[in-house]
């Protein structure tokens, strides 16, 4: 339907001449931009819904005093249906350390939460199909869980801020709403999510189709293909610096594929933009100390590296 609407739009409609760069990436761009439009408004509200079953109060008590591996496990696995970014970094790490989550289980939900983002999941899916956002699914859990179960036994609890550990958690009353109450509530938070990515989903897609369009097959092949030994690490870091959530990632991903870019090359730096975004350092610098931040990127960037190196190799 959507491929169909793009060709009307660009071939019939514009008139445009097939197999020109330009009426490739335009065409690229109206395609996917209504088509991620729906997939993302459908999955922000169904998630929401889900969402408002497991708030952030009931995940800290459900979290607390865990044992080490299986509270990693679990940790990794709420993360998927909770949103992490950098705004809500800070209060969710103080609200885990008060509540006793220990260090390690707190890092394998800092981690999955932002990497295996439902909404990014949910377009994976449209985009490329059930085995490729299965992979990236059971890879980012994987990663979620060894990295924090390394960090908890590394036992750098004195690398978090002092003020931390010296704050009073309060048992608030939770209200319980009813399902109607759920539902206007995930309808209020889906508009408002909508209206607050479009531009950064039309902007991805833009970037997507000038790839799309523009960049010559050969190019990704050169540098960053199979032949070239370095090209995981090297898309990791140049995706360190880069903000941008999974969903507006998925759109450069997909073009970057179609171009030649290996699967495990193309999941990496996936990877790196939603998990190791600069800007979400520099937030979490306010309640962890460098090293301890320093510390978290390596085992985290050497995760994502290995993972795309294996999936370069079975797949």
């Amino acid at each position: 339907m959507f491929k169909y609407f793009a060709d009307l739009v660009v071939f019939d409609w514009l008139g445009l001449p097939a197999g020109d760069p330009f009426t490739t990436a335009l065409n690229f761009f109206v395609y996917g931009v209504p088509k991620i439009s729906v997939l993302m408004t459908v999955a922000v509200f169904v998630v929401s819904i889900i969402r408002s079953y497991i708030p952030p109060e009931k995940t800290k008590k459900y979290l607390s005093h865990r044992r080490t591996f299986v509270g990693n496990i679990l940790a990794a696995l709420i993360g998927i249906l909770t949103p992490f970014c950098s705004c809500s970094a800070v209060p969710l790490f103080i609200g885990f350390m008060e509540a006793g989550v220990p260090l390690g289980v707190t890092f394998s939900f800092l981690v999955s939460s932002p990497m295996i983002n439902e909404v990014g999941l949910i377009m994976l899916l449209g985009m490329f199909g059930w085995k490729v956002a299965l992979l990236y699914v059971i890879s980012g859990v994987v990663i979620a869980i060894i990295s924090g179960y390394v960090i908890g036994k590394l036992k750098l609890e004195h690398l978090v801020e002092d003020y931390v550990y010296q704050i009073k958690s309060s048992d608030v009353e939770l209200h319980e709403p009813t399902f109607a109450e759920r539902c206007r509530e995930a309808k209020k938070f889906t508009a408002d999510f909508v209206k607050r990515t479009a531009l950064y989903i039309a902007g991805a897609m833009a970037v997507g189709g000038f790839i799309h369009g523009y960049v010559p097959s050969d190019f990704l092949t050169t540098y960053a293909g199979r032949n070239n030994p370095l090209a995981v690490p090297l898309v990791v870091l140049i995706g360190v610096p880069m903000y941008n959530s999974v969903a507006g990632m998925v759109p450069i991903v997909y073009a970057l594929m179609e171009k030649g870019l290996p699967l495990g090359t193309s999941l990496a730096f996936l990877m790196s933009v939603a998990a190791l975004s600069l800007p979400e350092m520099i937030i979490l610098r306010r309640v962890l100390k460098v090293k301890l931040i320093a510390i978290y990127v390596s085992v985290l960037t050497v995760a994502i590296i290995l993972t795309g190196y294996l999936f370069n190799a079975i797949v």
